[in-house]
């Protein structure tokens, strides 16, 4: 079923994951963790080891290397990693569910099919992105705790270094992982029956996840000279608010208010319930409880879908099942009849409204790789060939694609693979940052768009009009000029032009299948035009 709804988004991969399959290239290739070869070196990725996933990949020639019959491995790699983790978390939920169900396989056919049919989950565990990996590193821990405290084996050796390497791979995996270290003290905190017999696991269990992510911690300082991603900076990731706090209520319209009422009156039913299984729904609660307070306490997301819930979703389908079969097997048949209805009439409905988003999705995906390579990437390498430009830059929003297939160096007006744009977008400074862009950096070519030009005001400098010549207006506000400096001849702007005007039907082309891929290889020496 998840294979199926993925099969849905074709091959798109969003833009963002280009960023890492960028650094996976260059670090692969002895260029060192950069987003192109010969610039400095910035931590414009989040998730180290994602990227390890896509090197290894690259390594031994599974990615970024051409074509799986037929099938670009930049789309087929990280997609087939994605399923196989998808069927990871399938299988923690089975072993979870062995010892919170006397129906173990029933419980993981429904929790899986709900957590396959939601469009959130679906779309970016095969965006390219982490989160598959995201997602097996939480649900796995929830399933060793589940079955730890259920067999009473919390506080072994065995279950502490476990928990804490699983924690440490969701911390490698995303920043906002690092709240699941905190998963196997809670839960021992909750069944504490000896303080004294706790401290020594905890301990334990906190050194498991320390030692990885401190030894990260201290290789990123020396080579990037900080403690945060670059990313975190350009976010400007701020201490949680208690307006965050409801933020989760979000995603209440999304799944669908019925079926999560049931989901929540089942849980709290089973709870209230004197069971022997009921420690193993409580343990399970913890990390449901810290995947939703770190989707509230991130910074809002500018891409849709609840990039950031996607741990959310297996751990609420897996609790509400498993509750529901513990609740059901005391209930008379009417009850049964009830509370089955009500969950049949809930699924429907939140299949109805997932049907819509996925449907709504596939018509307008968010930022494609391959339009944005087509678009930024070589539709800029054919300018700069045409005015003869040798090391020029190219100023833009969106990075993945174009640093893919760039010639020019590319400068990131967003700030995540660059640390003085990304300082002034984490001190909100616009005019410094225009400041840099205008009498410091001066790329020779410059394309902003959208929400990017209104938040910077690149595309409304009086310096802008002074030093560069347009050389087209395009839809979504998108406009493309060229430094005065950089035309040779008096006619090379009406070249530009010329050619810019064959672009943009090309443009039209590689939009009207946004699903689509683009070649084999997304390299600098590809021209590939076309849909």
């Amino acid at each position: 079923m998840l294979g199926s709804h993925g099969w849905l988004y074709g091959r798109w991969i969003v833009d963002d994951a280009a960023i890492t399959f960028a650094y996976a290239r260059s670090v692969t290739s002895g260029a060192g963790p950069v987003l192109q070869p010969g610039v400095d070196p910035v931590e414009g990725y989040s998730n180290p080891a994602w990227l390890a996933v896509l090197a290894v990949g690259r390594l031994v020639g599974l990615f970024d290397s051409g074509a799986w019959f037929g099938v670009p491995d930049y789309a087929a790699f990280p997609k087939a990693v994605a399923l196989l983790l998808g069927a990871g978390v399938f299988v923690a939920f089975h072993f979870a569910a062995e010892v919170l169900t006397r129906r173990p396989g029933l419980v993981t056919v429904i929790a899986g099919t709900v957590t396959a049919l939601v469009p959130s989950f679906a779309i970016w565990m095969f965006s390219g992105l982490e989160n598959p990996l995201l997602a097996f590193a939480v649900v796995a821990l929830a399933a060793v705790l589940v079955r730890a405290v259920a067999q009473d084996r919390l506080l072994t050796t065995r279950t502490a270094v476990v928990c804490g390497l699983l924690a440490a791979l969701a911390a490698l995996t995303r920043p906002d992982g690092l709240v699941y270290a905190g998963a196997f003290p809670l839960v021992a905190l909750v069944f504490l029956r000896s303080p004294r017999a706790a401290i020594g696991p905890v301990l334990l269990s906190v050194a498991a996840f320390a030692v990885p992510v401190g030894a990260y911690f201290v290789w990123r300082w020396s080579v990037f000279g900080a403690w945060l991603p670059n990313t975190a900076l350009a976010k400007a990731q701020q201490v949680p608010s208690p307006q965050d706090l409801v933020k989760p209520a979000t995603i209440v319209a999304y799944t669908g208010w019925l079926m999560l009422l049931v989901a929540v009156v089942l849980i709290g039913a089973a709870l209230l319930r004197p069971s022997a299984e009921r420690n193993g729904l409580l343990a399970l609660l913890v990390p449901l409880g810290l995947a939703v307070f770190a989707f509230g306490v991130l910074a809002a997301d500018w891409m849709p879908q609840f990039r950031f819930a996607t741990p959310v979703w297996p751990l609420t389908a897996l609790a509400g099942t498993a509750a529901g079969a513990q609740v059901l097997g005391g209930l008379a048949v009417r009850g049964r009849a009830v509370v089955a209805v009500l969950g049949v009439l809930g699924l429907a409905h939140s299949t109805t409204l997932w049907w819509e988003a996925a449907d709504r999705f596939r018509t307008g995906p968010t930022v494609p790789t391959c339009v944005i390579a087509q678009i930024d990437g070589w539709e800029f390498n054919t300018y700069a060939a045409l005015l003869g430009v040798r090391d020029g830059s190219l100023l833009v929003p969106d990075v993945g694609g174009a640093a893919l297939t760039s010639d020019l160096e590319i400068i990131d007006l967003a700030g995540l693979a660059h640390r003085r744009i990304a300082e002034h977008w984490g001190a909100d400074d616009m005019p410094g940052l225009r400041d840099y862009v205008f009498t410091e950096a001066k790329p020779t070519f410059i394309t902003a768009h959208g929400g990017w030009a209104k938040a910077t005001g690149v595309l409304t400098d009086p310096r802008l009009f002074a030093d560069y010549e347009l050389i087209k207006r395009e839809r979504g506000n998108r406009e493309k000029w060229v430094r005065r400096d950089a035309l040779p001849t008096s006619t090379s702007l009406t070249d530009l032009r010329t050619a810019a005007g064959s672009a943009s039907a090309q443009w039209d082309a590689a939009s009207a299948q946004p699903l689509g891929s683009c070649g084999d290889r997304l390299t600098p020496e590809t021209r590939f035009f076309g849909p």
